[in-house]
């Protein structure tokens, strides 16, 4: 007797209607959003308000030009905080020279919060412009009007050359000074054109003197120079400038 091998067909519907409802849920779920979004773009309670004190709060400005932080933000008043680029806003801040970092937040449901990290200068330098600042990235920074700064004076750095060879030679510095330790309240100049053979400008007994230092043994060189100095004056009185490279000799290189 032959075997029945009809197979059995499930009715499909249940599937159907699971598919059916889940994409209903999707329409339902995109809908809300785009509600939500013109909600919170459109209503009165975001709006970012001249007219409400520190809608727009800045902090963290000691250098920084606060009218340049606040024309960033010039057009959006008026508008919705969740309308604003923030990650935009927050690139424009970066380009003001003393910015360092910056971050921008909404804060419900009117506000927005700009927080300011703000460079350190180390040292003046002399440029085709004029007198500049700059930090230990090599960055220059105009001087605030409000500001007095007493850093030594840097040669060698032009505002022409790339950043990272700025940075290179600030960083020479940077080793130089900390190698000085206190003895380096002497210096006033130091000459970084090479940063493997630094030049400063001392002032000792009420003299500016050029001293090469090389690269190496600064403070133990200029310690042995100061120690020196005074038969130093005794015998060459003219003298204003010595090569202090080799450790056991101090050879004078040109007069006032």
């Amino acid at each position: 007797m032959a075997r029945d091998t009809k197979k059995i067909v499930k009715p499909r519907w249940k599937l159907w209607l699971g598919v059916a409802t889940l994409g209903a849920a999707g329409v339902s779920t995109a809908i809300a959003g785009l509600q939500v979004r013109q909600f919170a773009l459109s209503s009165p309670r975001f709006i970012l308000s001249r007219d409400h004190a520190g809608s727009l709060t800045v902090e963290g400005l000691q250098y920084t030009s606060r009218s340049k932080v606040q024309r960033i933000f010039a057009a959006d008043f008026s508008r919705s905080i969740f309308g604003i680029p923030l990650a935009e806003r927050r690139r424009r801040l970066l380009a003001i020279d003393w910015v360092e970092d910056a971050s921008v937040s909404r804060v419900w449901p009117d506000r927005v919060v700009v927080r300011i990290r703000e460079r350190r200068p180390v040292a003046f330098v002399w440029v085709r412009s004029g007198v500049l600042l700059i930090d230990a990235a090599g960055v220059l920074l105009d001087q605030p009007a409000q500001a007095q700064f007493t850093f030594p004076v840097l040669r060698g750095i032009r505002d022409d050359e790339p950043e990272s060879r700025r940075r290179e030679r600030v960083r020479a510095f940077l080793e130089f000074q900390r190698a000085m330790g206190g003895l380096v309240k002497d210096i006033s100049e130091v000459n970084v054109t090479d940063p493997d053979n630094l030049r400063v400008v001392a002032h000792v007994e009420n003299r500016a003197i050029e001293l090469t230092l090389g690269d190496d043994n600064f403070a133990r060189r200029f310690q042995s120079f100061l120690n020196h100095y005074p038969e130093i004056r005794k015998r060459s009185p003219g003298v204003a400038a010595f090569d202090l490279r080799l450790d056991d000799r101090i050879t004078a290189t040109s007069r006032e």
